[in-house]
């Protein structure tokens, strides 16, 4: 179990560190539509603690494409993307030191389990990563924080590809 984890964390680094090498190239992907999207979601949501542009992507596609069809695919990418965080906690390695946020986030998933995932991942906040990590030291059942996150993320990024659609349409108006 040890070689598991220990092939967890390794992984969860080198996806990281690509992701982040290739954040300039993020537009290439739009060209190939909902597919595209999915992709740009899950490797932005891959990343752990570092920036990554997935959120401003689902915006701007949410004025071309169907914002629902954006919503789905960006969420369902999203949700695959953020496993990373959870397996680098369930590795058991230290991948953040204990910090204050940390110590905030670790008893809201304790009590509340996967409906504190859903919330903390509807709201777009720069923690989440913070609470993937908790679920996975936590030992939360996979299935359990799949499920949870995949909601969270549904309805995130359907309101950044909605809030896309029609505030850039009323723009375009506006300018007119």
């Amino acid at each position: 179990m040890n070689v598991l984890r220990v092939a967890a964390l390794f992984a969860v680094i080198a996806i990281t560190v690509f992701i982040y090498s290739i954040r300039n190239r993020v537009a290439e992907f739009e060209a190939y539509g909902y597919p595209g999207i999915f992709l740009i979601a899950l490797l932005a949501n891959a990343t752990i603690l570092l920036p990554a542009p997935g959120a401003a992507i689902v915006y701007a596609m949410g004025a071309v494409f169907n914002p629902i069809g954006v919503g789905l695919a960006a969420g369902t990418g999203g949700a695959i993307g953020e496993l990373s965080g959870f397996l680098a906690g369930f590795s058991g390695q230290a991948v953040i030191e204990r910090s204050d946020i940390y110590d905030r986030i670790k008893p809201w998933v304790d009590k509340y389990g996967g409906w504190a995932i859903m919330v903390l991942s509807a709201i777009p906040n720069p923690f989440f990563d913070v609470a993937g990590i908790a679920a996975g030291i936590a030992k939360m059942p996979f299935r359990t924080f799949l499920f949870f996150i995949w909601i969270g993320q549904l309805i995130k990024m359907t309101m950044f590809a909605v809030a896309g659609k029609y505030s850039i349409e009323w723009l375009a108006n506006f300018i007119r």
